[in-house]
């Protein structure tokens, strides 16, 4: 029995090892951890349930048969993260480059199935040459595996990917399925086609930093969610964000006690909107002050900056936080800040998560570029999303709410629950001037005239009163009292029931 428990032991201690000691050092050289290092960091403290350790690929061309690795190149299993179940899996760059072989597949669609079944999160670590080139077709076909089980996870487990190396080819399309993509800055990349088949086929030289760089992602084609500074900050942001999310979608999101009164009034927000209605002014600020204990977890904070999202608590419950953002193109809506909201709506619809809307919104970007582009239908995905979201919805109008863009952002008319104005606010098709050369064109040659007839335009529509005389608008509230009246709308909507038509799924407009 003891030389049985001596080579189990053995093996595992093989298993553990990966690549060996040597490409490990390699590893840590690059300022990265090794895959058993980051389940280490990422799950609770002796937690971590291993499966598969003694898998390997069945892989006989090429030499392959006298190459083979316990684990085949990822390590799989589930734990807690703050004492909730979590399921992983994290390829190690030591093993074949991370490599993805049919072997290494089954291990991920064993965890992503068994994640499905108990509802439970799955978090994935990417760090991945890509697909196993001596297995040709079976490792296409294990991709192909994952991405369908991609896609039936969608919706009912929520899914991450953490991108901490390598992800290039057919391997990026699996992240792009999940919910939210993380990345690190200097050492991890995705790319469809790399630097070397872009400069042959378009004539571009390009580094893999600036084709598919974590802060390329983050800031310019918004592939990704977040760029964190290393992988130690890398996985302690992830636990801070798996600590937001609920397990599956038949859960509510979880609930954790503040000492955050819910009653709190912060009367510096009465003094927040500028006098002058084109002076901006940072969103952020009201948001880190209503929310509970300031404490708020952007998701996409260096894409399309006029919009913000993210994660933030109120009475200790998870919410979602949409919000234009004036500091930023005015807070127009545009197409990336479409996109970028529409996503994170239906991720909250999804899974529960009531939605907190605050609106500064002068309207939709105009230009060429836009409209070529189809902002029309990228605009239409906002509004589909808000209009399809059936989760608790409650919106605060600070100032500007112009035009359809006052329709798209939660207004009460796409079934927005609780719709609060401050007094600054001002709903109307457009801004007074605009609206003013339209209707009394006629006048625009007496400035006189026009001056009275945009003081006149300013007390009828500038104000957020014709609104609530409709009942478009509950209650036009102090800005002080925001936190109050959310969090007691919050409450409310606890036990709110209401479903759409029965359908096979919908037609977004993508």
């Amino acid at each position: 029995m003891r030389e049985i428990i001596q080579k189990l032991e053995e093996k595992r201690a093989a298993a553990r090892l990966g690549g060996g000691t040597a490409r490990i050092n390699t590893q840590h050289g690059k300022g990265k951890l090794s895959a058993r290092e980051r389940i280490e960091l990422l799950f609770d403290e002796g937690s971590f349930e291993e499966w598969d350790m003694f898998v390997e690929h069945r892989c006989v061309d090429f030499g392959m048969a006298e190459q083979s690795v316990p684990g085949d190149g990822v390590v799989t299993g589930y734990g807690t993260i703050n004492g909730r179940p979590m399921f992983v899996f994290s390829q190690d760059f030591t093993v074949f480059g991370g490599s993805l072989s049919e072997s290494h597949a089954k291990k991920i669609l064993k965890v992503m199935e068994k994640a499905v079944q108990v509802g439970a999160p799955v978090i994935g670590i990417n760090d991945s040459g890509g697909a196993r080139i001596q297995e040709g077709v079976s490792s296409l076909a294990g991709y192909a595996d994952v991405f369908l089980q991609n896609v039936l996870a969608s919706g009912v487990v929520p899914q991450i990917s953490m991108v901490m190396g390598p992800c290039a080819g057919g391997a990026v399309y699996s992240p792009a399925m999940t919910d939210f993509i993380f990345m690190v800055k200097d050492t991890s990349y995705m790319f469809v086609t790399g630097p070397d088949v872009v400069k042959t086929v378009t004539h571009e030289t390009v580094t893999q930093e600036q084709l598919g760089g974590a802060m390329t992602h983050a800031g310019k084609s918004g592939v990704a969610d977040g760029a964190f500074e290393n992988d130690v900050e890398a996985l302690i942001q992830l636990r801070r964000f798996m600590d937001f999310m609920p397990l599956n979608n038949k859960e509510k999101p979880p609930v954790i006690t503040s000492t955050d009164p819910p009653d709190r009034d912060d009367y510096s927000l009465d003094t927040l909107i500028p006098d002058n209605p084109n002076k901006p002014y940072d969103m952020k600020e009201l948001i880190l002050k209503v929310v509970d204990e300031g404490d708020f977890f952007e998701v996409g904070e260096h894409f399309a900056k006029n919009m913000i999202v993210g994660f933030a608590r109120m009475e200790g419950q998870t919410v979602g936080i949409v919000a234009n953002q004036p500091m930023v193109l005015a807070g127009c809506l545009d197409i990336d800040s479409s996109r970028k909201a529409a996503r994170f709506v239906r991720f909250c619809d999804c899974f529960n998560i009531p939605i907190v809307t605050f609106v500064d919104v002068p309207g939709f970007l105009p230009g060429t570029n836009q409209e070529y582009n189809a902002i029309i239908k990228h605009g239409a995905k906002l509004l589909f999303a808000f209009a399809e979201a059936t989760v608790p919805k409650v919106t605060v109008i600070t100032r500007k709410a112009y035009g359809g863009a006052y329709d798209v952002m939660s207004s009460k008319h796409i079934r927005g629950d609780v719709n609060f104005a401050w007094p600054t606010a001002e709903i109307a098709v457009m801004g007074p001037k605009g609206a003013v050369e339209i209707i009394f064109r006629q006048d625009i040659g007496d400035p006189k005239k026009i001056a009275e007839r945009t003081k006149e335009y300013q007390e009828r529509f500038a104000n957020p009163f014709k609104a609530a005389s409709f009942g478009f608008i509950d209650d036009v509230i102090m800005p002080h009292g925001t936190r109050r009246r959310i969090c007691r709308s919050l409450q409310m909507l606890k036990t709110k029931d209401i479903k759409n038509p029965w359908k096979k799924h919908d037609n977004i407009p993508l």
